[in-house]
């Protein structure tokens, strides 16, 4: 059985990525509900709004789900206590130094699953005794390392052998679901896929944006001052992109990207906010109920693993 499917007693070995101001109890609960693993992103909200829909997930599903949690947060401390005390069923660690954090969790029985951007913090949480990693490719929508997928896929999965590893960064379809478990992947986790399901609260507009887009139309802003994030290129990338280029200092930089995410993905402005999502673009191109999203990627995943095996070398 696959080692994501064991670890959780899930049917499909998918995440759903937590995805800030879009990813709350609805479709969290739904993604568990369709098979997945379903997760909470808790970037945007203060803690007791986080309970809340923890506790309105566990009434929508009974599967298991998760909770994202960015380790940077000012009140790390307070989000942590309390998610032990929900004992939820596992967490996914991000913008962070997750080792510190692992025996808390496992003290409280909740399972822990690190994003890591590289070999060597791959090796450091698994030898810190994390219960599986995400590897997240420049590929991804949002904040993006400085390795490709299929990069990370070469260094890493031969590296680490006790662990599961889920891959991420521009997998929107089952194709690449079935190259990530042919590279010796245990699975997948999916961001922008799901940003486009009925039960994603992310603003129309916003969704047609990414509907609307091609192969060329994301851009990563922020590249040369380590504030890297992935988003639909738009007037606001471009004044960006030129104050980069042109040396702004990173507190400028900074201030600039502050609250756009929230004017693009919530408010539907997708000129001046940023629209955060992968590159794999061109086969986004419809909005669905994750069950039939879910649906749509097994299936496409196992036409490809049938076509593999016919190929002769």
């Amino acid at each position: 059985m696959n080692r994501i499917c064991s670890l959780f007693g899930i049917q499909y070995p998918i995440i759903q990525a937590g995805m800030v101001w879009c990813s709350g109890w609805r479709l969290a609960s739904a993604v568990s509900n369709a098979g997945g693993l379903g997760l909470i992103g808790a970037g945007s909200m203060h803690p007791e709004v986080l309970r809340e829909h923890i506790r309105k997930c566990e009434a929508a599903t009974d599967k298991p789900f998760g909770v994202n949690v960015m380790l940077m947060a000012p009140n790390i401390a307070e989000i942590i206590a309390m998610l032990c005390e929900e004992k939820v069923a596992f967490v996914t660690l991000g913008a962070g130094n997750p080792v510190p954090h692992i025996p808390a969790f496992h003290a409280a029985g909740i399972k822990v699953i690190p994003v890591v951007p590289n070999v060597k913090l791959a090796k450091r949480i698994e030898a810190a005794g994390a219960d599986a990693m995400v590897i997240e490719g420049m590929e991804a929508g949002g904040h993006i390392g400085k390795q490709t997928t299929m990069a990370l896929m070469e260094n890493v999965l031969p590296q680490i052998k006790s662990v599961p590893v889920l891959v991420a960064g521009g997998i929107s379809d089952g194709r690449a679901l079935a190259a990530a478990l042919l590279m010796g992947a245990a699975g997948v986790q999916m961001g922008s896929r799901f940003l486009l399901t009925e039960e994603c609260p992310a603003n129309p507009a916003a969704k047609e944006a990414i509907v609307k887009a091609t192969d060329t139309d994301s851009v990563a802003t922020g590249y040369s001052r380590n504030l890297g994030v992935r988003c639909l290129a738009n007037a606001f990338t471009d004044t960006y992109t030129a104050r980069e280029i042109a040396g702004a200092p990173k507190e400028e930089l900074m201030a600039m990207g502050t609250g756009t995410n929230r004017k693009g993905i919530v408010e539907g402005d997708i000129v001046n906010g940023t629209v955060m999502c992968g590159q794999s673009l061109n086969v986004l191109n419809d909005i669905l109920p994750c069950k039939d999203v879910m649906e749509r990627i097994i299936a496409e995943a196992k036409e490809a693993i049938a076509n593999i095996q016919k190929i002769e070398l």
